[in-house]
Formats: C-alpha cells, structure tokens, sequence
C-alpha cells in the first residue's frame, strides 16, 4: 500500500525547505533550495518540482503517493495562493499555486504566510493543541507573525493580517526592504541583531571578537556564539533586540489578548538573551488589565522542520 504524504515548502528569504510529510507530522525526507539563486519566479518553481520529484524517488523513502502541497511564505496570501511584494525575497508577485498547478494538476495546493504555517504546526503538533488564543513571532531574515485566535488563524480581509514586523517600532529608523523606516523586523530579525552590533561596534571601544567579521560575513549565529562566551557587545545587542521586542509585544497583547506568545526561529535560541529582555518590557508597557497574563516561550517546534510540517498542515488539515 502506498503511504500518503504531503510536499511541505518552507519559502526563506535565503533558503527554500522542502519536505515530504506523513499525517504525523514526521518529515520523512527533505531537500533545500537557495531561494536567492532563482532571479526569475519561474525557474524557481521550476526547481521546487525537481525538488519534489527526486524526493519522491529518493530509495530509502516508502511508495509514497503525493496527495497535496502546501507551503509556507512571506507575504502568501492564503486567499490568493499568491505572493505579494514581499520585503525578502528577489520577486515581487509570484501566483504561487497556479504555476504549481501546471506540475501537479490533480492534487490541491496551498499557501499562506510562512509564520501562519508556524501557527498551524504549533496547533497540530506543538505546545498549542489546547490554545485558542496565542500569536508565533517567528524571528528569521525577518520577522512574522500568525495570530490565532478563538481557535482561527486571522487572515483580514485581504490575507494580510498579522504583518507585525511592519509595525513601526522607531520612528524615522532604519530603513526596511519594504520601503518604510522604522519597521519591527529591521530590529528583531537576523540582518536586525547583526546591523546592532555594527552600530554598538562604531560607538564602543569594548573588545569584542565580532570586530573580526566584516558586515556581509557575520550571522546571527556568530553573535550568539559570542554572547555564549561573554562578549559584551553580542550581550548588549540581544538585550537591546529583546527591549525592542518586549515593546512591539505589548502593543500586540493589546489587540490580540493571546494566552501565550510563541517565539520561533534562530534567534529564539538564545532563550533569555533574547527572551528575559522582552518580556521585562512587555510586562512594562503593558495595561495594567493585561499584566502577568500573557506567557513568553520559546516554541517547542524544532527549528529545522517546523516550517515544512506546517506547510503540509495547510493540507493535512483542509483535505483530510
């Protein structure tokens, strides 16, 4: 008999994931992409159904019958199956679904925001199952948000809900790919934490080990293995990351009233350096009606799955 599986797509503004995923939510085999590599649309989805196709193929995987694709993007309208002008990726409008269609025209296919398929694997396999109300903050190139609640994910009117990276978290600050100053994400993201340090770096004469990395050279990960050993730059970058997230956070307490915020991605794994920074400030400039009601954590998702067992979610969820 043939095992079901579903394609998951997790669309980076670096890397593309690509998995196939049993109703479970194991991913069974997965494949990557560099999402920057692809100047035209059309070769990049070209290059998904490879992907897809050699997975299907690959020996150590069972008789597999694909039933679905759903995937997880910046600024995928669910409504649409489109992208639309996303801030970190190379194309502007992609008609996601259709041009997948062509490949795989007898199976449904599905796409939202990549935080809302966050959102999704948090409520299917993660520390959400019982939640009805909570928001993922998922802190990668960028920053995104999925809002759930009564048990919904919010999608607007359009399928924008939920942009909190572009709510504006200083005013007249740092300029955004979407064209804004000032936005969440260009503080409370990787290239965010990384333009941090180069701005404590011009101002400090502190010795830091990340004086050794040029702008274009550093990662998100180099700060955090300095934070690990002390480095008092990297330190005063996540405290100030997080004290800028902590703000942002009360503003979305207040029109969302979640349970639980969930934070995801590779800067979540610095756990307090981040974490304890942000929720001090939230609690700060919260309400008074909404203070020590809210919860900060870090998902309980692996990083390296989560965004193609929630793309697959999208299917598992809608068509089974």
């Amino acid at each position: 008999m043939r095992k079901k599986v579903v394609a998951g797509i997790d669309i980076g503004g670096m890397n593309t994931r690509i998995g196939l995923v049993d109703q479970s939510g194991e991913v069974l085999t997965d494949s990557n992409i560099a999402t920057s590599q692809y100047p035209a649309s059309e070769e990049f989805v070209s290059a998904i159904y490879n992907s897809i196709e050699l997975l299907l193929k690959n020996p150590d995987m069972p008789l597999s019958e694909l039933i679905g694709i759903g995937i997880g993007a910046p600024c995928a309208n669910y409504h649409t199956g489109c992208i639309e002008n996303a801030a970190n990726l190379p194309w502007k409008y992609v008609p996601l679904t259709s041009m997948l269609g062509v490949y795989f025209p007898d199976i449904p296919v599905k796409v939202t925001n990549d935080a809302n398929a966050v959102a999704i694997a948090e409520m299917i396999y993660g520390d959400a199952k019982n939640l009805k109300d909570f928001v993922v903050i998922t802190l990668g190139t960028g920053l995104g948000s999925g809002i759930v609640a009564n048990g919904e994910l919010i999608y607007g009117h359009d399928g924008f809900a939920g942009e909190v990276g572009h709510i504006t978290a200083v005013p007249d600050g740092r300029h955004c790919n979407c064209g804004r100053r000032g936005c969440l994400e260009t503080y409370v993201s990787a290239r965010g934490i990384i333009r941090t340090v180069f701005e404590l770096l011009a101002v400090s004469t502190k010795d830091s080990v990340l004086r050794n990395s040029s702008f274009n050279e550093l990662t998100s990960k180099d700060i955090h293995a300095a934070a690990l050993n002390s480095d008092a730059i990297a330190l005063e970058a996540f405290r100030i990351t997080g004290e800028i997230l902590g703000r942002s956070l009360a503003d979305v307490v207040s029109f969302t009233s979640p349970s639980v915020i969930f934070i995801f991605g590779g800067l979540a794994e610095a756990k307090d350096m981040i974490l304890a920074p942000a929720k001090e400030n939230m609690e700060k400039y919260l309400l008074d009606c909404y203070k020590n009601k809210v919860q900060v954590k870090p998902s309980a998702l692996g990083n390296k799955d989560a965004g193609i067992a929630g793309g697959a979610a999208l299917i598992w969820r809608d068509f089974v």
